[in-house]
C-alpha cells in the first residue's frame, strides 16, 4: 500500500514568501542548505538536495498552491513518482504550510520525518 501523510508548520513569513522561496534556486538552496535548481513553469523540472529529489511542476497557483511530481533517488525505476501538495495560507502573523505527500512508494515512511528535519527545522531558523 502507498504511504500518504499530511503536516502542517507555521511561518513567520507571508505565503509569497515562501511559495517564492520554493520555486526559486538561490532561495530554495539557502532555506533548506541542500543545493536546489527550480522552476517557477508548470512542467518544469526541478531537484533539490544535490539531486536526491527530482520532480516536475504539476500546477502552480501564484502564493497559494504548488503541486509537484516528486521523487527521490530510493525510488526504484518501477515506483510511479510521488505527489507533493504545499498549500500556504496567509494569517494575522505569517503563514501556514500544509504539505501533504502521497503516493510514496510503501516502506518508505522516512520522508515524514525528512521534511521536518531537512525543511520545517532549517526554513524556521532562515526565516527568523
Amino acid at each position: 500500500m502507498k504511504e500518504k501523510f499530511e503536516l502542517k508548520e507555521r511561518f513567520n513569513v507571508s505565503a509569497s514568501i515562501i511559495y517564492y522561496a520554493w520555486l526559486n534556486s538561490n532561495e530554495h538552496t539557502k532555506m533548506t542548505g541542500g543545493e536546489a535548481i527550480c522552476s517557477t513553469e508548470v512542467g518544469g523540472e526541478f531537484t533539490a538536495w544535490d539531486e536526491y529529489i527530482h520532480g516536475t511542476n504539476k500546477s502552480l497557483i501564484l502564493n497559494k498552491e504548488i503541486i509537484q511530481h516528486w521523487r527521490t533517488a530510493e525510488f526504484s525505476e518501477n515506483d510511479e513518482d510521488s505527489e507533493l501538495i504545499i498549500r500556504l495560507e496567509d494569517l494575522d502573523e505569517g503563514c501556514e504550510l500544509t504539505l501533504i505527500h502521497q503516493n510514496i512508494p510503501e516502506g518508505q515512511s522516512q520522508y515524514k520525518q525528512g521534511w521536518v528535519d531537512h525543511y520545517f527545522i532549517p526554513m524556521k531558523s532562515y526565516f527568523n
